[in-house]
């Protein structure tokens, strides 16, 4: 008799909690249909299901993704900034501070 299980795992973290599901799905089943399947939006109610982005083992996938066995579904929160932005604003402050004068006068 031929199984058409797939053992997989969902995870989802926030700063101060971090879950990891495991569960079965039939074979073929998309990322996206094993995370509603999971049910961990029932620990995280702030999972966006439609619309949040996925990955497997830290490579972003799109939510058609036909699971492999072991593959681990990764939830990913959105962004607060964005880090080009933020290494852009560090920057112009590293630039202000050597022009600025940290260093004193010596006459």
């Amino acid at each position: 008799m031929v199984d058409n299980k797939t053992l997989i795992e969902v995870a989802y973290a926030t700063p101060a909690k971090q879950l990891i599901l495991e569960c079965q799905v039939e074979t073929g089943t998309s990322a996206r249909d094993a995370v509603a399947i999971s049910g961990i939006n029932q620990h995280f109610s702030e999972i966006d299901l439609e619309n949040c982005e996925l990955g497997v083992f830290g490579k972003a996938i799109p939510a058609d993704y036909e699971l492999q066995d072991g593959d681990r579904i990764e939830i990913y929160r959105p962004l607060i900034a964005d880090p080009k932005e933020i290494r852009r604003q560090r920057a112009a402050q590293g630039l202000k501070m050597k022009k600025g004068g940290g260093a004193l006068n010596q006459d």
